[in-house]
């Protein structure tokens, strides 16, 4: 036990208490413990691992709160709490920061350079083009990245422990880790084995400035301008033509059909051959029911590719021969247009004017031309006016998305296999969610998939996909002949290993061998948390005891990215949901309710609100807010993070008041408003208990809270000059029920403020807070009404005094407390504390319909 400070205060305890933790290895998972109880025993935490990309904001210090105040809960209540921390130090978010951090770029082509030195450190270099970066080798660009994640990481851990996160430090991952990559590698494997895993060539989401293919989960819409341009299309037998609209003329040459409703306006050309005017392509007219027939014209090109619904059109509609349509790629990788046109433009005016005027263009610029020439040959009969519409982003790009056809791994997910699809809904509904409506979200997404999950990524800093590709005699790739590493190899780098079988100088040969150079998609990692924490195909022992896990709490903005490519990989593997529980925060929002976001330059960074007001001021503003429902937070007047503050200052002060009352030897509870304090004290450990068993510790707060200040502000009040009067014989009944009241509400309260309740516990309890029972109802045999009534007729006699414009600390002669028959029995239970409080003389009690101090007569000034 340490020694109660003359002044308790809040600065200096987060550095206190952290270091006794650690030093005592409060958080440490028991796995003996564990181990000799079994399974049940266990409450285990498949925790979110932070991108190490940058700094962390506020809306992590929000969700990661509330995932803490439920591992402390459960450690309190006896569970082993296996609560481990990962890092997500792979993919597009690491290689952008370390391209502004550094001002380089990845270069494939360049030879690694030994002991090299970045252009310079610590910039943020976020306006560079690509152009003003110096490029670097492949091996070069890994080592930056693994050198700035590990201080990104050193920095997180520290904040996170600032906070409080009971977090056991010794489980600790990194998503690129050789034991990480060799468990993603192996589960990819797997995947492959049983067929769940395959390449195909296939139309691709594309960000031309990541140069990497975008998985459908991490799109998003934008606002972006465009215009509708009226098209004639005529008729193959020179009879006419068909009108159409598009926002996208430059895809013109790219055109492989025109497309209408079955029912529309336009039904009797269904089957009609048109040509690509000025281009010359011949092309047919087909029915959809996609093809909306209040849109534009009516008609719509079918282009390879304008956005989805493009892709959709090329793969359902077959021309009148039967054949599928063409694939008439426009668009390269960069953007920009490919130097040959499509096969389908007929040779002559309409392909060399291609190659002059489009190739080699960007989207904008090949635009402008196509248009003007359609006007001019009189092609284009109208521009309508500019308007805004939903275009498809990857979520941390800055240009469109384009469709190109590229080789890519997929992995089936249920969009095109109603079997897995309906068994992913049912693991997803034998999982327990809080709040229980975020489960529509997910079976959205599962019923809204359009293709299976791209998991590869043409990009850099990951875990490498573990194949090589048999050569054929010309040197070209034999994509039937994928060669697989054995699972006793892992990990391995395919660029740099080589398969059994060959020999290294059989790289790139005919006859030999090449490496896939791509990377998993980052969430093809994290997508393993449970199985990269928990020990799958590394430590079984620890895997049985911990999966499936408890809780996975997570923000809900990536129920369709983590949760469920989460779910899918258990799904695949183990046939069941990888959890019990999931937890789904809110967002934060800015004063005007606007989700705060690094786009949006609203973020606010932890750091300096933990460091002015505290880790439990913060906790105790996260813990407020129910999970699934969004927290505004205003930094120039945090008023939740205030009173948060307000509440630790209060029970360091409280618990020093009430631990200066000895409790005598042999002390019982003998006075009604003592035993009637304990018996609400029931009420509220039991109500705070299922609060926090239903995942919800705002109203375990609530609770909790709201007789904290009753207790503080009343009961104190009320005992205080029995507690402090020795010759009194209610003197060590009031002193127990403060003690008893004290312990069981430090407890009740040390799951948010954490550190304040770990410091007034120390003064008179050895060992942790953190690791004690948590507390059960006492059954003290009490009325709670007469605390209720004592508390109202303690603010009644305060008014009073306050209207007779005296001190609360005036002797009163005599007073008359009118109420309810009922409410009259319990006030004459309390009336001696009445009394003392009030400094009354004489003290009556009539009936009345409401309670009030209806009769007080303050003593004479000279008695005073």
């Amino acid at each position: 036990m340490s020694a109660i400070p003359d002044k308790p205060a809040l600065e200096g305890l987060e550095a206190k208490w952290n270091d006794a933790w650690s030093a005592q290895g409060t958080y440490l998972f028991d796995r003996t413990r564990a181990a000799e109880l079994g399974r049940d025993s266990v409450y285990s935490i498949d925790t979110p691992p932070p991108t190490a990309s940058g700094s962390l904001h506020i809306g992590h210090v929000f969700s990661f709160t509330h995932t803490d105040v439920k591992a402390r809960y459960e450690r309190m209540r006896g569970k082993t709490v296996f609560y481990p921390m990962g890092w997500d130090d792979n993919g597009l978010p690491t290689e952008r920061r370390v391209q502004n951090y550094y001002g380089v770029r990845c270069d494939p082509s360049l030879p690694y350079v030994a002991d090299f030195t970045p252009p310079f450190e610590g910039g943020d270099n976020k306006s560079s083009r690509a152009a003003d970066q110096q490029p670097i080798s492949r091996r070069n660009f890994i080592e930056l990245c693994e050198k700035l994640t590990v201080e990104d990481e050193k920095q997180f851990e520290a904040l996170f422990r600032q906070l409080g996160l009971s977090v056991d430090w010794t489980q600790t991952y990194r998503t690129i880790s050789d034991e990480t990559i060799r468990q993603s590698q192996l589960a990819f494997l797997r995947n492959l084995e049983r067929g769940e895993a395959y390449q195909a060539l296939a139309p691709t989401l594309w960000d031309i400035d990541f140069r990497t293919a975008i998985a459908q989960a991490e799109l998003e819409d934008r606002e972006q301008q465009a215009a509708y341009h009226r098209i004639e299309f005529p008729f193959a037998d020179g009879s006419g033509s068909i009108p159409i609209e598009t926002t996208r003329p430059e895809l013109l040459p790219a055109c492989v059909a025109i497309v209408t409703h079955p029912e529309g306006p336009f039904k009797h050309l269904i089957g009609t051959k048109v040509r690509t005017p000025f281009f010359g392509a011949d092309i047919e007219i087909h029915g959809h029911h996609l093809a909306l027939p209040d849109k534009g014209t009516g008609a719509a090109m079918v282009c390879t590719f304008g956005d989805v619904t493009d892709i959709v059109w090329w793969r359902e509609l077959r021309r009148t021969d039967g054949s599928d349509l063409p694939n008439m790629t426009t668009i390269g990788l960069d953007g920009r247009f490919l130097p040959d046109a499509p096969a389908s433009v007929h040779a002559g005016e309409g392909a060399a004017w291609y190659v002059e005027n489009m190739a080699g263009k960007t989207v904008f610029s090949a635009r402008k031309a196509i248009v003007e020439k359609l006007q001019e040959t009189g092609d284009m009969t109208a521009v309508g006016k500019p308007f805004n519409h939903a275009v498809k982003f990857f979520e941390k790009g800055d240009r469109p998305l384009e469709i190109v056809s590229t080789r890519q791994w997929y992995i089936g997910n249920g969009a095109r296999d109603a079997e897995l699809r309906d068994q992913l809904i049912a693991n997803g509904r034998e999982l327990s969610w809080h709040p229980d409506f975020m489960r529509v979200r997910y079976e959205n997404w599962v019923g809204g998939l359009t293709g299976d999950w791209l998991i590869s990524r043409q990009r850099f800093f990951g875990v490498p996909i573990p194949v090589w590709y048999a050569l054929d005699g010309n040197g070209e790739r034999d994509y039937d002949r994928v060669l697989v590493p054995s699972a006793d190899s892992l990990p391995i780098d395919p660029t740099t290993d080589v398969p059994a079988g060959y020999t290294a100088d059989q790289r790139g040969v005919p006859g030999g061998f090449e490496a896939e150079q791509d990377i998993f998609d980052t969430w093809a990692t994290s997508s393993l948390t449970p199985q990269l924490a928990g020990g799958w195909q590394r430590d079984e022992e620890l895997w049985n005891l911990v999966a499936p896990f408890d809780l996975r709490p997570q923000g809900q903005d990536i129920i369709r990215t983590w949760l469920f490519s989460t779910m899918l990989r258990s799904t695949l593997e183990d046939g069941r949901s990888p959890w019990r529980d999931t937890a789904i925060s809110g967002f934060i929002v800015d004063p005007d309710r606007k989700k705060m976001s690094k786009s949006k330059g609203n973020v606010v960074t932890p750091a300096d609100i933990l460091e002015k007001h505290g880790s439990d001021a913060v906790r105790y503003w996260s813990a407020s807010s129910r999970l699934g429902m969004d927290a505004a937070f205003d930094p120039q007047n945090p008023t939740q993070v205030k009173i948060g503050r307000r509440l630790a200052i209060k029970i360091l002060n409280a618990a020093k008041f009430v631990l200066s009352f000895p409790v005598p030897e042999g002390a019982q509870i003998t006075h009604a408003l003592d035993a009637s304090m304990l018996t609400a004290l029931d009420q509220v450990v039991q109500g705070t208990t299922a609060a926090y068993e239903n995942y919800d510790q705002a109203k375990a707060l609530e609770i909790t809270e709201a007789f904290f200040w009753t207790f503080c502000d009343d009961y104190l009040e009320l005992v205080k000059e029995r507690a402090y009067d020795q010759t009194d014989v209610g003197q060590a009944s009031a002193a127990l029920a403060l003690r008893l009241a004290l312990s069981t509400l430090l407890r009740l309260l040390a799951p948010i403020v954490s550190f304040a309740t770990e410091e007034a516990w120390s003064w008179f309890e050895e060992g942790s807070i953190h690791t004690a029972a948590w507390p059960e109802p006492l059954g003290t045999e009490g009325d709670a009404a007469v605390l209720a009534a004592a508390s109202e007729a303690l603010i009644g006699i305060r008014r009073a005094k306050t209207e007779a414009k005296a001190s609360q600390k005036t002797p009163v002669a005599s007073a008359t407390i009118a109420a309810p028959a009922a409410k009259v029995a319990a006030l004459q239970a309390a009336a001696d504390d009445l009394r003392a409080v009030g400094r009354i003389a004489e003290l009556a009690f009539a009936e009345a319909d409401e309670l009030a101090v209806t009769a007080i007569e303050l003593a004479p000034a000279e008695e005073a």
